[in-house]
């Protein structure tokens, strides 16, 4: 846990520093290394440590080969496939996109001739062409990077002995987010629907909300039995308890930032006042208290 807090540190000084998503890629890629967990069953997760690598990579590795959930950003494409070689000696056949930033989707276009990418409708319409948001202008991705199969609600792939289930959670964190689920191995990919012990980014321009972000998880947490681990977009490996505590967080928060509104306190008034105290060890990441309280009083107006 201590590794992910300090990525995620050097995630919110990047970012402050170049305000834009292609800041990321200025970043000394040889200082960053992979760091592979065995999860349970044939899952492993891939994570970044020291510097920002991308999103938390999941990976089910068997008989039938290797499957990806997400690819991080394209610098560490070589990384990822050494990797994959420690873990399986197989073939890369899927990737699986949860939604469509770059951090997430950047080795898309690299591992597109190996290996068949799916995703949620909206990651390929977004991939499609150019996007402005919150980090600023993002350009159209190689035709490469898009995935060539997409769906609109669910979608079952049937490899390494899993059930694997994608199901698309509508306007949490963007407009085109899935989780995915491995039902025998007991192990969910989440996504940047949960950041792990931080306050999350939530992607207003494109489609995301603090609210349904809020719903979403409460959702998710319904469907998942209670022994099961937890693959987050960022931060450390957790479990139902872990994303529990998080919802938790989610609902007092956006609740009281709501409560505020409605008794007519402005935006400033109400970063100036913060939220309760329990809640302010969550602002250690990229997404600070003063951020996030933002994109929950933004996201009001887009309910």
């Amino acid at each position: 846990m201590k590794k992910a807090l300090q990525t995620l540190a050097f995630l919110s000084a990047t970012l402050l520093a170049t305000s834009s998503l292609a800041g990321f890629l200025d970043q000394d890629f040889s200082k960053i290394s992979l760091e592979t967990t065995h999860v349970r069953g044939n899952i492993y997760m891939l994570e970044g440590v020291g510097g920002f690598a991308g999103g938390n990579i999941g990976v089910s590795a068997g008989n039938d080969g290797i499957l990806l959930v997400d690819d991080q950003l394209s610098p560490m494409s070589d990384k990822i496939s050494a990797a994959l070689a420690k873990i399986n000696t197989g073939k890369l056949r899927f990737i699986l996109n949860t939604h469509w930033h770059g951090d997430h989707t950047g080795n898309n276009a690299h591992f597109a001739e190996q290996a068949t990418i799916i995703s949620h409708s909206n990651v390929r319409k977004r991939l499609m062409a150019e996007q402005n948001n919150f980090f600023g202008k993002s350009l159209a991705s190689p035709k490469e990077a898009w995935p060539l199969i997409t769906f609109d609600q669910a979608v079952n792939i049937h490899f390494n002995n899993e059930d694997i289930t994608l199901i698309h959670y509508a306007h949490g964190h963007t407009d085109g987010d899935a989780v995915v689920y491995f039902p025998n191995s007991n192990v969910a990919h989440l996504g940047d629907h949960y950041f792990n012990g931080i306050f999350p980014f939530v992607d207003l321009d494109t489609g995301g909300n603090a609210f349904s972000l809020t719903r979403n998880v409460g959702e998710i947490i319904k469907t998942l039995p209670d022994d099961a681990l937890i693959i987050p977009g960022h931060g450390g490996l957790s479990d139902m308890k872990g994303l529990k505590e998080y919802h938790q967080m989610l609902k007092a928060t956006t609740t009281y930032v709501k409560n505020q509104v409605a008794a007519g306190e402005l935006l400033e008034d109400i970063q100036l006042g913060g939220l309760p105290s329990e809640w302010t060890a969550w602002g250690g990441g990229f997404v600070n208290e003063e951020n996030w309280i933002k994109i929950i009083y933004h996201s009001i107006a887009k309910k």
